[in-house]
């Protein structure tokens, strides 16, 4: 019968100035069983608060969009480009917040995040009201884009306390509890539009949840001493070719849903002439469900592979798409409504399993070097981490890119079919790429297999 495990549990150093915990190793069963679990799951419930406050401000120019009437002067297109701008800063920034985490550690860096949503929020609470510029309109909007930045690094700081056989699941429901604050602030705008308030009050709503937020992070979360800022881990990520599939990937999963999210109620107020108060009924539905089921992703990808479901779940977003675009040129809402929230679904199950891939791929690539163990366990993180900024932010550009193909779809044709009809395109096209590059093949060209040998194949289950 074996003995007591002798794995010690974490420790912190007062010395560095914070929650610092030196001795991690997830893979290490009874290390994680015993002492790492707990932390890891207190970790992670901390974390989706901040991200989920944090996907809130991103996109609270989605639901701000509704409430500025004829009074602002604005038009549809204007309005797009508006959220189009929140959404390009959320991308740009995922890159430095993906390496804060590793500079300040991740526990410190989610404090000073969650802490930096005061400023868009206070300074469009200042300025919301009509005979505002357009331009400071742009600029409050460009702020929020802060809020798209808790993501990468609540990502990065998370994918280092969880072992492989966990990342799924963990990052599933750390990225799908974030995703979460898009519908949530969308049910709130619902409210205050239905008892008649104003942008202030939604805004002023928000302000005690940030700064709840960023003490919490504060006095509950850790910072792990093996989550180094790698310089070579960052040169290593961007010259390895899956980094840049799984961005395009991620562009098709989770740029659908963010692009979706900004721009859904101004579809429909644009296309089918819904008010404020109809299209807020809607809005928060699609982006709700395509949240909770993330995790699910998630799930099935820890199971059967993420490259599988990855791969079916695009060829289920291309058809929802032939479904909206007949809906759009039949001017059937129901259909139209129904087709929409299935893409949410999609694009949330497609979220999961797409970054379950990530970290599945740069392990099998460790194993394929000839490393194992913790070896190969480090290997993985130091790669996955440093590239998941990098996927997460060109994946946030395709929300970019959604809402200005709505605008330029909306200024020429005056409806989004050839916005959905470049979408149907993209997606079959992602389709064919999952194929070519994870599935047609049983091993993965991640090194040369005749320099490798046998240990160069790629398992379907982790990938």
């Amino acid at each position: 019968m074996p003995g007591p495990s002798t794995t010690s549990p974490p420790t912190r150093t007062p010395s560095r100035g914070g929650r610092w915990i030196q001795e991690w190793e997830p893979e290490d069963e009874a290390f994680w069983r015993e002492t790492g679990e707990p932390v890891a799951r207190r970790n992670l419930f901390f974390s989706v608060l901040s991200e989920h406050i944090g996907f809130s401000i991103w996109t609270v120019w989605s639901v701000l969009v509704l409430f500025m009437g004829p009074e602002y002067g604005l038009t549809p297109a204007d309005k797009f480009f508006l959220v189009s701008m929140a959404t390009l800063v959320g991308a740009v920034v995922r890159v430095p917040y993906t390496f804060a985490v590793a500079v300040f550690g991740g526990r410190n860096w989610t404090v000073v995040s969650a802490a930096a949503l005061l400023i868009p929020t206070v300074v469009a609470f200042a300025v919301m009201e009509p005979g505002t510029s357009y331009t400071t309109f742009l600029v409050c909007a460009m702020l929020a884009g802060i809020g798209g930045g808790n993501f990468a690094s609540s990502m990065t700081n998370i994918n280092a306390f969880f072992p492989l056989r966990k990342k799924g699941w963990a990052l599933g429901l750390n990225a799908g509890g974030g995703n979460i604050g898009v519908p949530v602030m969308q049910l709130v705008g619902l409210a205050v539009i239905g008892a008649g308030g104003g942008p202030r009050v939604l805004l002023g709503i928000y302000l005690p949840f940030i700064v709840l937020a960023a003490v919490l992070a504060a006095l509950r979360m850790d910072n792990l001493t093996a989550l180094r800022n790698d310089t070579g881990a960052a040169g290593d990520a961007v010259r390895d070719p899956h980094t840049w599939v799984m961005s395009f990937l991620y562009i098709g999963t989770f740029g659908s849903f963010i692009g979706y999210s900004f721009a859904f109620g101004l579809v429909l107020q644009t296309e089918f002439g819904r008010t404020p108060l109809q299209a807020a009924y809607v809005t928060f539905i699609g982006p709700l469900l395509g949240s909770l089921v993330r995790p699910l992703g998630g799930a099935l990808a820890d199971r059967y592979g993420g490259a599988r479901i990855t791969l079916w779940n695009y060829v289920g977003m291309a058809a929802a798409t032939g479904v909206v675009l007949t809906a759009g040129l039949q001017g059937s809402l129901p259909l139209f409504t129904g087709a929409f929230i299935a893409l949410f679904v999609l694009s949330g199950l497609g979220n999961g399993s797409t970054y379950k891939m990530i970290p599945g791929i740069f392990q099998n690539k460790a194993l394929a070097l000839g490393l194992d163990g913790e070896a190969a366990a480090a290997y993985g993180r130091r790669l996955s981490g440093a590239s998941m900024g990098l996927i997460g932010a060109v994946g946030a550009l395709g929300g970019l890119g959604i809402n200005l193909a709505f605008r330029q779809s909306f200024q020429t044709a005056g409806s989004g079919t050839r916005a959905f009809a470049a979408f149907l395109v993209f997606y079959g096209l992602c389709s064919a790429v999952t194929w070519a590059v994870y599935l047609r093949r049983p091993a993965a060209r991640t090194v040369d297999r005749a320099a490798a040998g046998p240990k160069a194949q790629l398992s379907h289950a982790e990938v």
